[in-house]
């Protein structure tokens, strides 16, 4: 097996499974030969990150005008031609095949024997991707858990999301892949997996027998004893399967956190949206799972601002961060992709979307407070992380009274905390 070259650097923006997808690119173009080179890799949720997308290209060049940029991502793959269009770009790469080692290789011997403008773009249909592999690396740099993508792509057509044209359409793992991987990274020193995809709870499709991602989680808690924690990235809680449910109750080492792709809290909006909850269903399960699992923990993705939604109803989003016990917030104020449907519905004034997303992070800032606030005085097994840090089995962060080995699993009281994280005793 050839060796890999150290000289591949590679920019990250947007999601952890981003941050995983960067782990296989780098791996990848190090064994393909690709020497002095960036990879950047792209996200495409929002106008703004393509921006910082951008902006962090020029500001790579200036840094090293001799170093050849690439550019990969979703961005990539939905606006090739915007980022073609930059002269400091040398390649664009498609999302379908940028974890493989022909990709960097057919783009290094581009970059090696010259390129045209009209030959940059190297981008095929993602549509047309019918498999999905799983990245075959250690971990994440600087991560002390292991992510395993187990589904990839996206058959919802939310109306302000771009992202399914970036990934293209859901399709998943076999999971005696996905167990075999768990159990080699479970080998290889991790405490912590986490179950990872572009819309995790679609788990099973395509693949014979159609399972679910309950099935899934069951099958790697039963095959692989070893393994300490298992974690699941954002779910979308319409989706989850009664096995799921089941596992989340009677699994103490499915932890007790759920990421939620709620995205609003009015049913007009939700509709507008092309979601498939509704704000009741959405309360109705957090309250389902808090009565099976009392110490779960949710977070949430609400978006601010989408078009056409009045002060009613973004109060109505306001109100599910309390209805449904939200602690975690991660907000976005709406911004248009073109090419979608809500990019032609009538926007709200920019200070508006600005000033609700600032409501509802600051909504988020005292939810997170009472969260901790209820932590002190409870004894929790904490993961530790590179920096003298820590996470419950909630996912809440813990500044650690002493060093600890990164990646050791260990019991702490919470003693108190400092308004973002838990302080351990």
């Amino acid at each position: 097996m050839p060796v890999a070259t150290p000289s591949v650097d590679v920019v990250t923006f947007g999601c952890r499974l981003n941050a995983l997808d960067s782990a296989a690119v780098k791996q990848a173009a190090s064994l393909a030969g690709l020497e002095r080179a960036v990879i950047v890799n792209t996200c495409a949720v929002t106008g703004e990150a393509v921006r910082q997308a951008r902006q962090a290209i020029r500001r790579l060049k200036r840094e090293d005008p001799e170093r050849r940029i690439l550019v990969t991502g979703c961005a990539a793959q939905t606006e090739p031609e915007t980022f073609a269009g930059m002269e400091e770009v040398s390649r664009v790469v498609g999302n379908a095949a940028k974890t493989e080692i022909d990709t960097w290789a057919l783009a290094r011997a581009a970059l090696d024997f010259g390129v045209g403008a009209e030959e940059k773009v190297a981008v095929s249909d993602i549509m047309g991707v019918r498999e999905t592999a799983l990245h075959m690396v250690d971990g994440i740099e600087g991560r002390t858990r292991a992510f395993v993508q187990v589904q990839n792509g996206c058959d919802h057509r939310c109306t302000f999301c771009v992202i399914p044209y970036g990934r293209g359409n859901s399709r998943s793992v076999p999971m005696g892949a996905v167990v075999a991987e768990v159990r080699r990274l479970v080998e290889s020193g991790y405490a912590e997996i986490v179950l990872t995809g572009v819309d995790l709870t679609s788990y099973g499709t395509g693949l014979p027998g159609t399972p679910r991602l309950g099935t899934l989680v069951r099958a790697v808690l039963r095959h692989v004893p070893e393994l300490k924690r298992l974690r699941l990235s954002s779910i979308d809680s319409i989706e989850a399967d009664d096995e799921l449910i089941a596992a989340i109750a009677e699994e103490e080492r499915l932890m007790p956190h759920l990421h939620l792709s709620l995205q609003a809290g009015d049913d007009l909006i939700l509709k507008r949206m092309k979601r498939r909850h509704s704000r009741a269903d959405a309360i109705a399960f957090c309250e389902k799972v808090r009565r099976l699992r009392p110490d779960m923990v949710f977070g949430a993705d609400i978006i601010a601002g989408f078009p056409t939604e009045t002060e009613a109803h973004f109060r109505n989003s306001l109100g599910l961060v309390e209805e449904c016990g939200l602690s975690h917030l991660h907000v976005f104020a709406f911004s248009p992709r073109a090419g979608t449907p809500a990019a032609r519905m009538p926007p709200v004034d920019g200070p508006v979307v600005k000033e609700r997303a600032r409501r509802l992070r600051e909504a988020g800032d005292v939810a997170l407070l009472r969260h901790l606030s209820a932590e002190v005085g409870t004894r929790r097994e904490v993961l530790a992380e590179i920096g003298g840090t820590g996470r419950t089995p909630g996912f809440t962060g813990v500044r650690l009274a002493r060093p600890a080995e990164p990646g050791t699993l260990f019991p702490v009281r919470i003693a108190g905390h400092d308004g973002t994280r838990l302080i351990a005793a």
